[in-house]
């Protein structure tokens, strides 16, 4: 595995909704867990949040496919979901996780740095978003 020696923090975009409702799940998270919900707080307060309709395409949000390189140079793809929704047998992947955390309102090439449970770096790049389908 490559040795990560300095963080990626790109810029990011969510839309009103997502941030919002993003914001409730984190803050409601934070006595149980909150590691995971201050990391995604510290996400939310650096996004930059537009009107929903104005969120592009390429951009992770709730709902998305996104298919991701890791810096061990595999191919994944997960869908990002709330906690409930949460399957990793189907690919769904809660964004209460340390991946799920990273990938939220990231655009198609971007790549950033993130930690895992166990505080050890890794980085992954995204390779295509799929927009969520609409209800």
């Amino acid at each position: 595995m490559n040795d990560i020696r300095r963080d990626l923090s790109p810029a990011i975009v969510l839309g009103k909704a997502d941030h919002a409702k993003l914001n409730d799940l984190a803050i409601a998270g934070l006595d149980r867990m909150p590691d995971l919900a201050d990391r995604l707080l510290g996400e939310l307060d650096r996004a930059r949040v537009v009107e929903d309709k104005k969120v592009p395409e390429d951009v992770a949000r709730m709902g998305s496919r996104i298919t991701y390189r890791t810096s061990d140079d595999k191919e994944v793809s997960v869908t990002l979901v709330y906690p409930a929704d949460a399957d990793i047998d189907e690919g769904k992947i809660s964004v209460m996780t340390p991946i799920g955390t990273a990938l939220i309102g990231l655009r198609k090439g971007q790549s950033i740095t993130w930690r895992d449970r166990a505080d050890k770096r890794h980085m992954l790049t995204v390779l295509e978003v799929e927009a969520p389908v609409a209800a």
